[in-house]
């Protein structure tokens, strides 16, 4: 029975377009995606009065701009691994913890992709321990406090008791930094790199390098510089573009980010419980071997 692929979250036809349409499709949404990032930043600051509302949406601006980056990556994902990793960018794409991981992790200095793998990897972990001595078992953070903004929901804690969690309320209305996703975003257009030939010098300059362990920061240097050349060849930079888009775009742009898994890990129960207990063995000066 043949499924149907009408209507909307269909991004994984990107997967099984050639190169040229692929590429034409992706310049046709950036700027799409980076309008609505930018309507729900501006919308947010009007809800001066209501920072609970506020934060969900300057959420779903971050989210809306982290989507950027993950169609960058596909982009800069060389020739030959589009076929094989497509579909996991695609799916990254539709899901929120993906989003606020890629998010966040604009702001990660690693020294190379498999440092990086490790701090993705540490990030997406579905549970961990909390506490001064790790007495506490808790979702992801990232995931957590989206939904708790969102949603009035049954919590059940690791002693077993349930109860109502109202949504999550924020005590001052003070506005966050903008987010580095978003401003990425903004930079990239500002350069052209939305336009169909900035894309085309951006998949054609970081294809070049396939980013799976150790390259880091040199190959990125070097391809960054290559690739502000070729879009100043190709005349698509605009004339709103500044050294702070370059800069932002130099030192903030994450390593390709193609080969990660972003989706959230679940870590069993038992394994909690055995470093919760190894934790206070260590907190309480003594190895378990001492109980």
């Amino acid at each position: 029975m043949a499924k149907v692929t009408f209507g909307n979250r269909q991004a994984g036809i990107l997967c099984n377009l050639p190169t040229e349409r692929r590429l034409d499709l992706i310049a046709e949404g950036l700027p799409v995606i980076l309008a609505s990032a930018e309507s729900f930043w501006t919308a947010a600051a009007s809800l001066t009065q209501a920072p609970r509302e506020a934060r969900v949406l300057e959420g779903f601006a971050e989210e809306e701009a982290a989507k950027i980056l993950i169609l960058m990556d596909l982009v800069r994902c060389p020739p030959k691994l589009v076929a094989s990793l497509s579909g996991k960018i695609v799916r990254t794409f539709y899901d929120h913890l993906g989003r606020l991981i890629y998010g966040d992790a604009q702001s990660w200095r690693p020294v190379d992709v498999a440092q990086l793998r490790d701090y993705v990897d540490n990030t997406r972990q579905g549970h961990y321990l909390e506490g001064y001595a790790g007495e506490y078992i808790v979702p992801n953070w990232s995931r957590y406090s989206r939904e708790a903004a969102m949603y009035a929901d049954i919590e059940v804690l690791d002693n077993g008791s349930a109860h109502w969690s109202e949504p999550l309320q924020f005590g001052s209305v003070r506005r966050p930094s903008e987010p580095a996703a978003l401003m990425l975003g903004k930079a990239m257009a500002a350069v052209g790199m939305f336009t169909r030939a900035g894309l085309q010098a951006v998949a054609e300059v970081w294809g070049e390098v396939e980013f799976v362990d150790t390259q880091g920061y040199t190959e990125q240097e070097k391809l960054t510089q290559a690739m502000f050349e070729r879009l100043d060849a190709a005349q698509v930079v605009t004339e709103a573009a500044s050294a702070d888009h370059v800069r932002l775009l130099r030192h903030y742009w994450q390593l390709p980010m193609y080969h990660l898994d972003f989706k959230e890990a679940a870590v069993p129960l038992e394994t909690l419980q055995a470093d919760r207990e190894a934790q206070l063995w260590a907190e309480a000066g003594y190895g378990p071997e001492y109980g």
